[in-house]
């Protein structure tokens, strides 16, 4: 199948962005590739250190410096449900390692913190600013050069995006991601929503609402609703760093453990010296990038990868911007309906034909590039098909043909809508995205005036207050990377779905994140710039005319505007600066990139966009 001409031309737009400074990385990396294992270039005392502890087995090898070593890092931690079951992993990759004739270090772990659990607290300031901590402790992990591959342990947020970037700091070792897989399903996000709506009114008890959340959210795994988290997983299917079919399989399978242990064989395959040596660096070319961006719009997956595509790929000296998300998306049709996008969650999805089976339609309709490079061979089409156990044996077989549930997955031809989950919206208020997916088309249009708050708990006081009962957009200003850490602002979507239930029209304009969860009531998120660095959304003032229109992709406020002759409104930032860790992340904060330049701290110079701070606009 011939390639869709706009996929073609987005990939060919970026790569002349990115210049040179992918190439030279890419000459760079490779040279770092040793002609024997990475070990046998440090000194015998170095080494002495690095095996003291290994058992006798393992020991023995290790000193023979001729066999692989592996990598473990991981994200596990009892108190995420998502990474809890990633404390079996390490034992079952040293002993797949051993049976493959290498061995396998745990080369250190990295912080994971659940944007469910700090969500509306003060410690949801600190999410954003984990995934460069997590790709730090990740070269960390990777510094002591003892390692010929990594195994990454992780599923969540911010979690493998800074794995990602980790790894890429190593970009000359092969990498396999490892999710943990889906928690089984509770009760339905549907009624979850329900009940949070009727608490937020006063109707249902804090035990009844505690209840819901709790046969909800109720073991092992991941939420099953398709946010960040799944969407990562979702990712790393459609980038090739996955083994096939591994996001949705639930932790506690037979299944799970298998893929488990077939990515530690898979991981040894692929080192430095074998015929199959892939390191991640030739994996995440500008073709896997695209993909994902692909696999974002199909799915409806989560807006916060519009902060973590764009700081991955620079990571790997990539530049991409939010025009080229815009593009895909406006011929890259809907195919998956899951919560908040629909009412299955992603065990349905999986169960429907999944990852697979949307992986294989887009193939077919040129909207995907097969020629990659993944971990599981050359060309994607090895991730339309799906793993099993034949007579216990870890097996590929070709994935469903046709969708099992057409109110689930469809197929290219009968989409859910003939563009994708995500818009890019453009206007004097700035730059924005969007996730229309689950917003009604009524709803995609709103023009009302616009109520400012600095905070969002003024939102909600007053809501309480009975003064929201009106159109209105409501502005939520000072939540920008630079101000506060970019918090997601959850807490709203209860508030704004009771308001817009009643019939009145209402939205959101904010610097700040929705995330995955995004549902029914449009919300014009991440807008660049944001106001402490002089953004016009700082210059906002109540009553103005605000206009949203996600079919036409703008965001302007109405009316002549002079934003030079308003001065912006000057917010007391210091309740944002100390308290819960606050105060260690006060340099992040001075320096941290655009949301259009992925929200990062990492990276000293930034060329995702041109000097004067706006997007590429590529014709």
């Amino acid at each position: 199948m011939a390639h869709h001409p706009v996929l073609d031309a987005v990939t060919e737009r970026i790569i002349r962005r990115s210049g040179t400074r992918r190439d030279d990385w890419l000459a760079e990396t490779r040279a770092r590739a040793g002609a024997r294992v990475a070990r046998s270039q440090i000194s015998c005392t170095n080494l002495a250190h690095g095996f003291a502890a290994m058992p006798k087995e393992a020991k023995f090898r290790i000193r023979e410096q001729q066999r692989p070593n592996l990598a473990i890092v991981s994200a596990y931690n009892d108190m995420l449900s998502a990474h809890q079951p990633l404390e079996a992993y390490p034992a079952w990759i040293k002993e797949a390692a051993l049976q493959a004739g290498a061995t396998a270090q745990f080369a250190g772990g990295v912080p994971a913190m659940c944007d469910g659990v700090t969500q509306g607290q003060e410690g949801m300031e600190l999410s954003l600013f984990s995934r460069d901590v997590i790709a730090m402790s990740t070269a960390i992990a990777l510094s002591h050069q003892m390692f010929d591959a990594g195994l990454y342990l992780g599923v969540c947020d911010k979690i493998v995006p800074g794995l990602v970037i980790g790894a890429l700091s190593f970009g000359h070792l092969p990498a396999i991601f490892v999710p943990a897989g889906p928690m089984t399903t509770g009760l339905s996000n549907d009624q979850k929503a329900r009940t949070r709506q009727l608490y937020t009114e006063g109707k249902v008890s804090r035990e009844v609402l505690l209840e819901a959340e709790a046969q909800s959210y109720h073991g092992p795994g991941t939420c099953t609703f398709y946010g960040t988290a799944n969407s990562n997983q979702m990712l790393m299917e459609f980038m090739g760093l996955h083994l096939p079919g591994s996001a949705f399989v639930n932790p506690g399978t037979p299944l799970r453990e298998a893929l488990t242990r077939g990515a530690a064989r898979r991981a040894v395959q692929l080192c430095h010296g074998s015929d199959a040596y892939t390191p991640i660096c030739e994996v995440l070319d500008v073709r896997a990038f695209v993909n994902g961006i692909v696999g974002l719009m199909a799915t409806g997956g989560s807006t916060n990868h519009t902060l973590h595509l764009v700081a991955m790929a620079r990571a790997a000296r990539i530049v991409l911007n939010w025009d080229d998300f815009s593009h895909l998306s406006d011929v890259v049709p809907l195919l998956a309906r899951v919560y908040p996008n629909g009412k299955a969650d992603v065990n349905e999805f999986h169960a429907a034909g999944g990852l697979g089976y949307v992986i294989g339609q887009l193939l077919d309709a040129g909207l995907l590039h097969e020629d990659v490079t993944t971990v599981a061979g050359r060309g994607l089409s090895a991730y339309t098909q799906e793993p099993w156990l034949d007579d216990g044996r870890l097996a590929w077989r070709a994935g469903p043909a046709e969708p099992l549930n057409q109110d689930i997955v469809r197929p290219y031809s009968e989409p859910f809508s003939l563009d994708g989950g995500l818009k890019l919206l453009k206007g004097n208020v700035g730059r924005a995205v969007i996730k229309v997916s689950a917003v009604k088309p009524p709803h995609r249009i709103i023009e009302a005036p616009a109520i400012v708050f600095q905070e969002q708990d003024d939102v909600l006081a007053a809501f309480d207050r009975g003064e929201l009962e009106r159109d209105f957009v409501a502005v939520v200003t000072w939540q920008g990377p630079a101000a506060n850490g970019m918090p997601e602002l959850h807490k709203l979507t209860p508030t704004l779905s009771i308001l817009q239930e009643r019939g009145f029209q209402v939205a959101l304009v904010t610097d700040g994140r929705m995330s995955g969860a995004s549902g029914k009531v449009p919300a014009a998120i991440h807008v660049t710039p944001e106001a402490l660095s002089g953004g016009a959304i700082g210059r906002i003032q109540t009553g103005d005319i605000v206009r949203l229109d996600a079919e036409a992709g703008t965001l302007h406020v109405l009316g002549p505007v002079d934003w030079l002759q308003r001065a912006p409104f000057d917010h007391d930032l210091s309740a944002h600066v100390n308290g819960i860790g606050r105060d260690l992340f006060g340099n992040l904060r001075k320096t941290v990139s655009a949301a259009e330049r992925g929200a990062c701290t990492l990276f000293e110079t930034d060329e995702a966009v041109n000097p004067e701070g706006t997007a590429e606009e590529d014709d």
